[in-house]
C-alpha cells in the first residue's frame, strides 16, 4: 500500500464531535498540520469522512 498525506486546511470548530474526534484519530490537532499515513482501508474510510476539512495528497 502507498502513503497519503493529510493536511487540515478548515477549522474544526461547529462541526461534530465525531468528527473532531476522527481529525485527533488521524494525529491532526492544528490547522494547517500534515501527517503521512500507510493508505489502509481504515484509514481511508476516516478520511472520507473529513473530507471537507482536509487536502489528501500521494506521498
Amino acid at each position: 500500500m502507498g502513503k497519503v498525506k493529510i493536511t487540515q486546511v478548515k477549522s474544526t470548530i461547529d462541526r461534530p464531535k465525531r468528527q473532531k474526534l476522527t481529525m485527533e484519530s488521524l494525529g491532526i490537532r492544528k490547522m494547517h498540520q500534515t501527517v503521512v499515513h500507510e493508505a489502509t482501508p481504515q484509514i481511508l474510510g476516516m478520511i472520507a469522512k473529513v473530507q471537507h476539512l482536509v487536502v489528501v495528497e500521494n506521498a
